[in-house]
């Protein structure tokens, strides 16, 4: 009964959302079986922890789009399973899916994090073959620090500035982003436990460290587009982090959609969140599939 708890809290709040960009009509999403492999390895050899993920498999022909996913959890907590769902979701419409775990703080400081991804996505090119996935419709998927991460991920590649060296590069550009509960400035905490371990100071202390480590510092209009859903309710990322990204990011004319879930918090849009999780699946399918993106027509 507790595991249907969330479930049914998102039916019931499933149409408390309000939404910008939205496309007129859904699109028909293949519904394909698939088979997951654990604990895989991605992290090289001398990488100072050894790093693992699941891999799910789309059954059917190829080459398939597909999905790195991040999880949240501050940047210091938490593993791959909180996204196992997501995983599943989006495996099931035809996704090949690269869910991991990535270094935490205050072990390792940033940009250690993104540089775990950014291995993730060079282990993915390696492994395209065998996969059977197409390495120029990758996208990235994450919530929280995960969103903060993947979105980070998708603007440093496209930006090619320092945080794209030594270890991104074009193998890490992102086709797509689909960023919940997303820290997108991290300047506007000021100050905070969470932060100062991932920046290793506060925004007094390292003021170029907290910029460089915000995604909304590092929007051009190569950008890939982005799907942003955010709490109205959030008291750990205020909902101006999303409202504020996604200005910056439509002004660089840089393809957006938004989804706010009312009366939720940071937790609660997590837990309840399948409607922007759909959502977000819809987005990607038009974004990465747009030849199969045929719409559903409305019935009489």
């Amino acid at each position: 009964m507790k595991a249907l708890i969330p479930v049914l809290l998102g039916l019931i709040v499933t149409g408390c959302a309000s939404r910008l960009n939205a496309p007129g009509q859904p699109v028909p999403l293949p519904e394909t079986d698939w088979t997951v492999e654990t604990s895989v390895r991605y992290s090289p050899p001398d990488w100072p922890e050894p790093l693992y993920a699941d891999i799910y498999r789309p059954q059917g022909a190829g080459p398939h789009p597909a999905v790195l996913t991040v999880h949240g959890g501050g940047w210091t907590n938490r593993s791959r399973a909180d996204m196992t769902d997501i995983a599943e979701t989006l495996a099931g419409h035809g996704f090949a899916v690269m869910n991991i775990d990535y270094r935490f703080t205050p072990d390792h400081r940033f940009p250690a994090q993104l540089q775990d991804l950014q291995q993730a996505m060079h282990w993915l090119h390696r492994q395209a073959d065998d996969l059977d996935i197409d390495t120029g419709r990758v996208a990235g998927f994450g919530y929280s620090s995960g969103a903060h991460l993947v979105s980070l991920l998708g603007l440093v590649a496209a930006e090619g500035g320092e945080l794209d060296r030594p270890y991104g590069g074009p193998q890490t550009r992102l086709a797509a982003v689909v960023a919940g509960g997303t820290p997108s400035d991290l300047r506007k905490f000021g100050s905070g436990r969470l932060v100062e371990q991932l920046l290793g100071g506060t925004m007094a202390e390292v003021p170029a460290r907290y910029a460089a480590a915000s995604p909304v510092t590092h929007i051009t209009d190569t950008a890939p587009p982005f799907f942003l859903y955010h709490g109205s309710w959030d008291g750990l990322v205020p909902v101006d982090h999303a409202t504020d990204f996604q200005a910056a990011l439509a002004s660089e004319g840089v393809p957006t959609e938004m989804m706010i879930l009312r009366w939720r918090g940071h937790i609660a849009s997590f837990l309840t969140g399948q409607g922007a999780v759909d959502a977000g699946v819809q987005f990607l399918y038009r974004t990465l599939v747009p030849e199969a993106a045929e719409p559903v027509l409305a019935q009489p």
